[in-house]
């Protein structure tokens, strides 16, 4: 049974930054694609950035990109998102997601594991 644990949110300030964890269980992810997304109040849950866990390779959001980082520890299990420069649109709640092999797309549906989700909020 594949767990998905998030930490790591909190509330900051405009211009700040936040690093969020996903902790990974249950299975062996080098074979596995691992995203970000968010939902805020009132919005649908939006694509945010993803990585392949074996090849490392990475794509991002254009609302996100230069500015956030997703990264991941063998040793740990773990995908990291590294947010600096946070501004008070990246308030939302941040969630991890899993897909064996490549996702269809960037969108909810095309991933079949969710943590619970961590808040993330940013204060102007």
């Amino acid at each position: 049974q594949v767990q998905l644990v998030e930490s790591g949110g909190g509330l900051v300030q405009a211009g700040g930054s936040l690093r969020l964890s996903c902790a990974a269980s249950g299975r062996t992810f080098s074979s596995y694609t691992m995203a970000w997304f968010r939902q805020a109040p009132g919005k649908e849950r939006e694509f945010v950035t993803r990585i392949m866990w074996s090849a490392g390779y990475t794509y991002y959001a254009d609302s996100v990109k230069g500015r956030f980082t997703i990264s991941r520890d063998n040793a740990k299990n773990t995908v990291y998102l590294q947010m600096n420069s946070l501004k008070p649109e990246d308030t939302a709640v941040y969630y991890c997601a899993a897909v064996y092999g490549s996702p269809w797309g960037e969108v909810e549906r095309s991933y079949n594991y969710w943590g619970q989700g961590t808040q993330v909020t940013v204060s102007s």
